[in-house]
């Protein structure tokens, strides 16, 4: 970025994209300085960034900044961020110092980006893996991993990008080819400070030249519909209208960028029902927008694998399944979990983040054999079970446990009936218990195969 030469640049953070923006700015020929409330994290960057002012638990921006690119989870609320924003300092992302660098080529690379509150991941990888089967020089980078800065200067041609709230929030300028929002409910109230701001910053990603949108979800109807967008896309569930992508007799359908197109049989997307077949159509239309040939999307489908704890069988128990969703961190996203089955011995629990409990136990308590609740926020769904659900057995158990998950699966095998599953679907944050969702689903997994002898 030439415009950044010379420049004194302050990273917020010294995690992995705080390090790669650094990195990048250095590359730029940018003064860098990187703080971070931790010491030990910070100085793990000293041997690897060679040329950076590495500062610790920094308040104010040093006197000279002209820019603070931050970490996507630090709040703007933050004393660091507040102040540069009171002194004028601008204060942008990781994603956004990408687009900027990439605006700056003579031949950048094109965008397909991917939010919402759950699937962004396996929807990430889905466009991916179509991307591939159509011979494109692309790769799965932002919230899935691999910085989007990274994915630039790497050379990439196509970047499949998945975003969060807050890396969007962070991201004003990004406008990328083809948006697609999967879907919309409670989450992360606590850093956005409201639905509505949530909302708002999902909806940059239908700025560009062609928004998606889920039209089975009235929330993401609304923002598509006042999208700015060239284009706007539809996909549904049900049997799609002209200019939408849907399902018909078993197949997945093109009518918005074919007259009327059979992809591929829903039999063989993977994860299965009905979460599974929705991100599959928002990963079609991202690859259709960017001109895939259908033949591509069935082979990118066919060949995707989805990724640990994402509604993955464990164990088989004479008539009772164990099933690892430990990715369902919302409500949200524990209500598509808790569907896919008719008699479910729930573990759910942790850290809410402010999202409320009540519809989701309401809807779903006829098929609840029995709950087992664990973490920082169980009495809260606890409360909630007691109104919605109240001849449903409920255990709740102390975090203080030595072994919360072995416990937990214990008392869930001794509530379940044959053909019941067991499911761990935490409508919650892992983070009060565990290091994070993986580390919650290797518990589970592991506790489960203690449990029954394999």
């Amino acid at each position: 970025m030439t415009k950044l030469a010379g420049t004194k640049v302050l990273v917020a953070g010294a995690g992995v994209t705080g390090r790669s923006a650094a990195e990048a700015l250095l590359a730029a020929g940018a003064e860098v300085v990187v703080t971070d409330s931790s010491p030990e994290r910070l100085m793990a960057l000293e041997s690897l960034l060679e040329g950076v002012d590495l500062v610790p638990g920094l308040t104010e921006p040093p006197a000279g900044t002209s820019l603070v690119v931050t970490s996507p989870g630090w709040r703007p609320s933050s004393p660091l961020l507040a102040a540069a924003s009171s002194a004028g300092i601008e204060v942008i992302g990781e994603v956004e110092l990408a687009w900027r660098m990439a605006s700056e080529l003579a031949d950048p690379p094109v965008w397909l980006a991917v939010t919402g509150t759950n699937g962004k991941t396996t929807t990430v990888g889905m466009l991916e893996s179509i991307l591939h089967a159509a011979g494109a020089d692309a790769v799965a980078c932002g919230n899935v991993g691999l910085p989007v800065v990274d994915a630039l200067l790497a050379g990439r041609r196509v970047l499949a990008v998945e975003l969060s709230s807050f890396q969007l929030h962070w991201a004003p300028s990004v406008r990328p080819q083809a948006g697609a929002l999967l879907n919309l409910a409670e989450d992360h109230l606590d850093w956005h400070g409201g639905m509505e701001a949530y909302a708002q910053a999902k909806a940059q990603i239908l700025t560009g030249d062609v928004a998606i949108g889920w039209l089975d979800d009235d929330l993401v109807v609304d923002l598509l519909e006042d999208a700015p967008a060239r284009d706007r896309v539809g996909f549904t569930l049900e049997e799609p209208s002209d200019g939408q992508l849907g399902v018909r007799d078993g197949w997945l359908v093109d009518r918005a960028f074919a007259d009327d197109e059979q992809l591929i049989e829903v039999s063989k997307i993977r994860p299965a029902g009905p979460p599974g077949i929705a991100d599959a159509l928002a990963a079609t239309a991202l690859a259709r927008a960017y001109g895939v040939p259908s033949e591509a999307v069935r082979e990118g489908l066919e060949a995707f694998e989805p990724a640990a704890h994402r509604a993955v069988l464990v164990a088989v128990d004479g008539d009772i399944q164990y099933i690892n969703d430990s990715k369902a961190t919302n409500p949200h996203a524990a209500v598509a979990s808790l569907r896919a089955f008719d008699s479910v011995v729930w573990i759910a629990g942790g850290l809410l983040k402010g999202a409320s409990v009540d519809e989701m136990v309401r809807a779903e308590a006829h098929r609840l054999r029995g709950v087992v609740l664990i973490g920082q926020d169980r009495q809260v769904i606890a409360d909630a079970l007691a109104r919605h659900a109240p001849d449903v057995p409920v255990r709740v158990l102390d975090t203080g446990d030595d072994e919360p998950m072995t416990v937990a699966v214990r008392a869930a095998q001794e509530l379940a009936r044959p053909g019941d599953t067991v499911l761990l679907a935490p409508a919650a944050a892992s983070m009060d218990m565990f290091t994070d969702y993986a580390h919650r689903g290797q518990a589970f997994t592991a506790a489960v195969q203690e449990l029954i002898g394999r």
